[in-house]
């Protein structure tokens, strides 16, 4: 287990580093130029210094050394500076990062309440009108797109009651209930759409395992339905819920791009969408080490996993 942990680790090496080239190669091929948006801000004297600038900045030099030069801070645990405001990449991204993290843990937690018990009620009750409406409801939830839900949440209220979920981020740990309030909404909507995919699979698997014999063994033998499913039936329906869990989890980041910025939350996804905005190279090669990272130890995570679900699992 540990020789194959290790093995793991030494192959997200490469994974990383190349996407990190890919994402540095592609965010230059963008049309702009950030040194036009500190001009159009006032941040320079004019163009005549943009030479002086791209010098000081080091964006002048081929971009094998830029790169080489990233990489190098990277190790170094330097992210180097935004260019339009000159400060910490990592201290703006440290900022931002409790909020994403709120939002993506949250998003989760509501998803697996809902999916899990969802999922194998739907699988004990197959083809009931029980099963029918769950199966009706995943279907909506994969369907529905979670900007368009976002909209109507905030819409159709304030139309209808004059009410509109907080707009304004306050921390956790500054008031919890406030935070809390404005976390809850975007975060439903983020695990319905995450949570409809794992009750379809969790539905699927409990059925193929139902059918084992070894259920059947344990029904015959008169133990309890709710330990034959839920100690028997559901581990060991879990791995392949667990790999499909692991994906949505790995890309959720990517899904609160979007809700971030429809509820006002100041976390790196809007950040991402500025930075791009506003063509600061910086801070997009410093989220994407952070994107980059979350994705791959999840993947790793996930597979370790397996082992301690399913004791006939063995790494060599």
């Amino acid at each position: 287990m540990r020789r194959y942990i290790i093995r793991r680790v030494l192959l997200i090496i490469p994974s990383f580093i190349l996407v990190t080239m890919i994402v540095f190669v592609l965010i230059r091929l963008l049309p702009g130029d950030a040194l036009i948006t500190m001009i159009e801000q006032g941040l320079t004297a004019g163009r005549a210094d943009m030479d002086k600038i791209r010098a000081e900045l080091g964006i002048d030099k081929p971009i094998y050394v830029q790169y080489g030069d990233f990489m190098w801070g990277v190790l170094r645990g330097d992210l180097g500076n935004s260019l339009l405001s000159d400060s910490s990449v990592g201290q703006i991204i440290k900022k931002r990062l409790p909020v994403t993290l709120q939002l993506a843990i949250m998003a989760i937690v509501i998803s697996l309440i809902i999916a899990i018990p969802v999922g194998v009620i739907s699988a004990i009750r197959q083809d009931s009108p029980i099963d029918y409406l769950l199966r009706s409801v995943s279907i909506g939830g994969l369907s529905v797109p979670n900007f368009w839900l976002a909209t109507l949440v905030i819409t159709f209220p304030a139309i209808w009651f004059g009410w509109i979920p907080p707009l304004r981020y306050t921390s956790f740990f500054a008031d919890p209930v406030t935070n809390l309030k404005q976390f809850i909404i975007p975060s439903a909507i983020l695990g319905v759409a995450l949570a409809a995919t794992v009750m379809r699979i969790t539905r699927t698997m409990m059925l193929e395992v139902l059918r084992q014999d070894y259920i059947r063994t344990a029904l015959a033998k008169g133990l309890n339905e709710r330990v034959i499913i839920y100690r028997h039936a559901l581990k060991n329906a879990l791995i392949p819920v667990i790999t499909v869990l692991g994906l949505q989890i790995a890309f959720l980041i990517g899904g609160t791009v979007i809700i971030e910025s429809i509820f006002a939350l100041p976390g790196m996804g809007t950040l991402l969408i500025s930075s791009i905005n506003s063509r600061d190279w910086p801070i997009i090669q410093g989220l994407n080490l952070i994107f980059t990272g979350w994705v791959l130890v999840i993947n790793l995570i996930v597979d370790i996993s397996y082992a301690f679900l399913d004791p006939r699992i063995r790494y060599s």
